[in-house]
C-alpha cells in the first residue's frame, strides 16, 4: 500500500496531526516500505502458478499440488538450505516443470502402458522407451500381468527415478523387468 492509502485508513484525529518530519509520518513511510515486497509478489501472482514461469524454488511446491512429490522423497526430506542447491529429480527442474504441465494427462492414463511410457519420456526427457505387456516367457504361452520395459542407454543415469516411476505408475498386481538397450556401432541392440 502506498503511504497515502495507509493515511486514508487512519482515524481523523491522526490524519489532522500528520506533519512532515513527525514520528507518525516516518511510521507511514516505513509501513509503505514493508508492504512493497508483498505487493510486488501479488502483482506477479500468476507467474507463480505457471510451471514455466515460476521461480525454480517454487517448482517442487507446485509439483506437490499435482501429486508428484512421491517421485523425489529424498529431496523433500533434506533441510531447506540443501534443497535450494539440488534438483528434485535426476533429470532436473526443467523436466519436473514438464511433468507438472502434463499431470492431468498423465493422471488420465495412469495404470496403462501408454501412460507409463509417456510418464517415463517426460520425466527423463528421453524418447525411445519400449513396453511389452504379457511377454512370452520363452515358451508359446504369454507371461500374464508382467511388463517388459526397454529403456534407451542414455536413460541409465536416471535408473532410480525410472524404477520409482514404474513402481508408482504400474498397476499393483503387475510385475516388471527393466533393461537398457546396448549401444552397438550404427544402432542399438537389446
Amino acid at each position: 500500500m502506498k503511504r497515502e492509502e495507509i493515511e486514508s485508513l487512519l482515524p481523523r484525529q491522526f490524519q489532522r496531526t500528520l506533519r512532515p518530519g513527525s514520528p507518525l509520518n516516518a511510521l507511514l513511510e516505513v509501513m509503505e516500505l514493508l508492504h512493497a515486497p508483498a505487493e510486488l509478489m501479488l502483482a506477479q501472482l500468476e507467474t507463480y502458478f505457471n510451471a514455466y514461469t515460476t521461480p525454480d524454488i517454487f517448482v517442487p511446491y507446485l509439483a506437490c499440488w499435482v501429486d508428484l512429490e512421491r517421485f523425489y522423497p529424498f529431496y523433500s526430506a533434506q533441510p531447506e538450505d540443501l534443497q535450494h542447491s539440488a534438483d528434485p529429480i535426476s533429470s532436473g527442474t526443467g523436466q519436473l516443470r514438464e511433468l507438472i504441465v502434463a499431470a492431468a494427462q498423465l493422471s488420465q492414463w495412469r495404470g496403462t502402458a501408454k501412460g507409463l511410457k509417456l510418464f517415463l519420456e517426460i520425466a527423463t526427457g528421453i524418447n525411445g522407451f519400449e513396453l511389452v505387456e504379457n511377454p512370452d516367457a520363452g515358451s508359446s504361452s504369454p507371461r500374464p500381468f508382467h511388463i517388459y520395459i526397454t529403456a534407451p542407454p542414455e536413460a541409465k543415469k536416471h535408473i532410480v527415478l525410472i524404477e520409482r516411476i514404474v513402481e508408482q505408475e504400474k498397476p499393483a498386481y503387475v510385475s516388471y523387468e527393466l533393461k537398457f538397450k546396448l549401444e552397438i556401432q550404427g544402432g542399438t541392440d537389446s
